[in-house]
């Protein structure tokens, strides 16, 4: 694989924040809402945004210094003036929205109106929130850390969460918020989004409390497989125990596999490939045990 390697220093602001956006993505959105001191509102979204801790529950965003001519923004203004901001979560519902409400209007002008979302009073805080959004956090800011004097320099706003809103129709039966009915959005590079639902969404096991074996010690046909990603290698290193000879014995009797193995019983590579290949839809199909013991036969 060729890879092209690029200094920051020697090349445009422009150009490095272009990368920077196309290579860490998919990343989450904060539709902040804040006030000026005179209590105008402003409305706008920024992907430079995660959770940072849950005791204190903390929020950091950061509102970035414009490029072309190193201005700094209305919202980054008024958290330092007030030290209040809301957190609105945006969705599929909401994103084009969302989107206008990031046009550069001058001063005074408000978001809310132009976008035609609606300001829900907030209750521990100015700002309101947005009446359309899944999930609004009341902030207070307890630090703003300036990244930088020059254009594209970052902001860190450390907001800490005051009051959390959630629509009960995005939880699930035990008070969690179901993913599928959040339909979040989050940003790319460029104009590109990516909505957070479909197939997009998968499970995926934690590590085991008891620590898994490790793709260095799966046996060495399995670990130098030219069929399994190495998704489905680490999928087995996450097992704590390897099924026994006399479970895999067994699993020969299974339709699938006994077909297998009739087929293929005077062609030992052909039989290890489709295997390795049965194996794998195993794996993709989050039945580990099953993997196991299919891909021991014939080891």
């Amino acid at each position: 694989m060729a890879y092209k390697t690029i200094d920051p220093q020697d090349v445009k602001t422009a150009e490095v924040h272009a990368l920077l956006l196309g290579a860490i993505a998919p990343r989450p959105i904060a539709f902040a809402s804040t006030t000026d001191l005179e209590g105008n509102v402003n409305l706008s979204p920024f992907s430079f945004f995660n959770v940072f801790s849950a005791k204190p529950p903390i929020l950091v965003f950061s509102p970035a210094r414009r490029v072309r001519d190193n201005t700094s923004k209305h919202t980054l203004e008024n958290v330092l003036a007030t030290k209040e901001v809301v957190i609105n979560i945006a969705n599929y519902d909401i994103v084009e929205q969302m989107s206008l409400a990031s046009t550069e209007y001058d001063r005074g002008i408000n978001e809310f109106v132009k976008s035609g979302l609606t300001p829900e009073a907030s209750v521990l805080v100015a700002p309101p929130r947005v009446q359309e959004a899944p999930v609004s956090f009341e902030c207070k800011v307890n630090e703003v850390i300036s990244l930088g004097p020059e254009g594209g320099a970052g902001n860190l706003v450390i907001c800490e969460v005051l009051l959390m809103h959630i629509n009960e129709d995005i939880l699930d039966e035990n008070g969690k918020i179901n993913p599928y009915k959040l339909d979040g959005v989050a940003r790319m590079g460029g104009d590109y989004y990516l909505r957070a639902n479909g197939d997009c969404i998968f499970e995926l096991p934690k590590p085991v409390k008891n620590k898994g074996i490790g793709i260095d010690q799966l046996p060495a046909h399995i670990r130098n497989s030219t069929i399994l990603t190495g998704n489905n290698l680490a999928r087995l290193g996450n097992s704590e125990t390897i099924p026994t000879i006399e479970e895999v014995e067994s699993y020969k009797d299974e339709p699938i596999v006994a077909y297998t193995i009739n087929k293929f019983k005077d062609n030992p590579a052909a039989l290890r490939q489709e295997l390795e290949q049965l194996g794998k839809k195993l794996l993709e199909n989050n039945q580990v045990q099953e993997a196991w013991k299919v891909l021991l036969i014939n080891q």
